[in-house]
């Protein structure tokens, strides 16, 4: 059960007097409107990443452009450390997803050039005032908008002060959660972050690419209550899986929090679409999520290619125009 490219774009339109009146006159609707992005019970998000395109992508920016979309609900990714003053990255990429294939040769280390950046992100990490994610989570209150994850990563070589920052700043945030990318075969750092999760009462989400089993978070759940899951439903019907509701039912309850996209399955190659055109069931689990009344937050993940007649905010209603006729 999807919609069609000829339904989904008149959904779309329904965004569209909001971006209207931000184009008008943007400081007064920013100060005056509050978005609200929850539809019968079920939390729409969006991932800052999605924003990425944007002419100016930064987590003032991103601000504006969900306030702009009426999402009330966020995760934020590398912006808002950015904003707090970390180290500028080199080449500025986004954290390394899915393990190479099988076969492919690995990096013996990092580039010297990362390996002195990680250096002093630590050392910023370890000594920067958590106040000022207090400051930002005031901002983003005060223009309505919740953050309830807070994305970085985290890896064996860093000390248990770098460990304890990312949850601090995460709580800091107004986060209830921490996501991660999975690092897959490395089960002494899964228990070592639960243990973190322990200790600072906070879960944290593994995010996986196409690597996603059915079974892939099944040993670092088991290591800790505070290690969950940070499902991606597009990656998961990309690498083949077909058990997406059964999934979600069996696991709600160590969900923190679900990417939303679209892609095609692994017999119809993969790829990313605008949502309605692949084979991942958006509007199936949705749909779930508003009869079981699951509490995790959904999140807007765009990454489809941006036609040349739009933009990242455009692309961003299109997706809550359709979650939300998805929930009505």
């Amino acid at each position: 059960m999807r919609y069609s490219r000829r339904e989904f774009g008149k959904l779309a339109i329904s965004s569209l007097p909001v971006a209207a009146a931000v184009a008008a006159n943007p400081a007064r609707l920013f100060a005056a409107t509050k978005p609200n992005s929850k539809f019968n019970g079920v939390q729409i998000g969006v991932i800052s990443y999605s924003y990425r395109q944007m002419p100016q992508h930064g987590v003032l920016d991103d601000l504006k452009y969900m306030v702009e979309n009426g999402i009330n609900a966020c995760e934020l990714e590398t912006i808002q450390e950015e904003w707090a003053g970390a180290p500028k990255r080199p080449m500025m990429q986004r954290p390394a997803g899915p393990p190479p294939a099988a076969g492919a040769p690995r990096p013996s280390g990092p580039r010297p050039e990362m390996a002195e950046y990680n250096e002093a992100l630590t050392k910023w990490r370890t000594t920067m005032p958590i106040s000022k994610y207090e400051e930002l989570r005031k901002i983003y209150a005060d223009a309505g908008v919740w953050i309830y994850a807070f994305k970085a990563g985290l890896t064996m070589r860093m000390p248990d002060a770098e460990f304890d920052y990312v949850f601090n700043a995460a709580k800091a945030c107004g986060a209830n959660h921490v996501t991660m990318e999975m690092p897959d075969g490395q089960p002494e750092l899964t228990k070592r972050i639960g243990e973190f999760g322990a200790k600072h009462k906070m879960m944290i989400g593994y995010h996986a690419h196409l690597q996603a089993l059915p079974t892939t978070w099944d040993e670092a759940c088991a290591q800790s209550p505070y290690n969950g899951i940070n499902l991606d439903l597009g990656h998961y019907t990309a690498a083949g899986n077909k058990d997406q509701i059964e999934f979600v039912k069996k696991h709600h309850d160590r969900i923190t929090s679900m990417h939303l996209k679209d892609r095609k399955s692994k017999e119809h190659g993969e790829a990313n679409t605008p949502w309605g055109e692949g084979d991942t069931p958006l509007k199936e689990v949705l749909q779930l999520m508003k009869k079981e009344g699951y509490k995790f937050p959904a999140t807007i993940e765009v990454e489809y290619p941006i036609p040349a007649d739009s933009d990242s905010v455009k692309e961003v209603g299109k997706c809550l125009a359709y979650a939300k006729a998805a929930l009505a």
